[in-house]
């Protein structure tokens, strides 16, 4: 018996040929890799915006906010929402997940930005438990300082 080596029409030719399942799983996590990156460079920025830093403050120190969800109050990892901006003024309209040793709530916030300074229209803390909302919303008919 005599041993017949395989036609060489039958055997990829190329590098790629061979080896394209590898590229195919190295493309698709590379890809995937890029969406996370542009993901976390997006969710960086918004988190380092003056609107969401403001509301976060306004949070962290309420005592109203202490109280409810205990401290140190955390803020969540994701958040939704959005922020425009214009110059000196914006919008931004947000729910930021929070918690404490007490309990998780959402930050509810609308702000504005008018010549160069944001305002909170509306802050409200809702608990997530018992669905309590708490104001800590700027004061209307305050007046500026100037």
């Amino acid at each position: 018996m005599q041993n017949i080596p395989p036609q060489l029409s039958t055997l990829p030719n190329t590098w790629f040929e061979r080896n394209w399942k590898w590229v195919l799983s190295l493309l698709c996590v590379l890809g995937l890799l890029g969406i996370a990156g542009l993901v976390f460079l997006i969710l960086t920025l918004l988190k380092s915006s003056d609107a969401y830093q403001g509301a976060i403050s306004r949070v962290k120190n309420d005592p109203a906010a202490i109280t409810a969800l205990g401290s140190p109050i955390k803020e969540g990892l994701f958040f939704s929402g959005n922020i425009n901006m214009s110059g000196s003024s914006g919008r931004a309209d947000l729910a930021i997940p929070i918690s404490g040793p007490k309990a998780k709530a959402t930050a509810y916030v609308l702000a504005t930005k008018s010549l160069g300074e944001w305002h909170f229209d509306h802050l409200i803390i809702q608990i997530d438990d018992t669905k309590l909302r708490i104001d800590i919303s700027e004061k209307r008919g305050e007046q500026p300082n100037w």
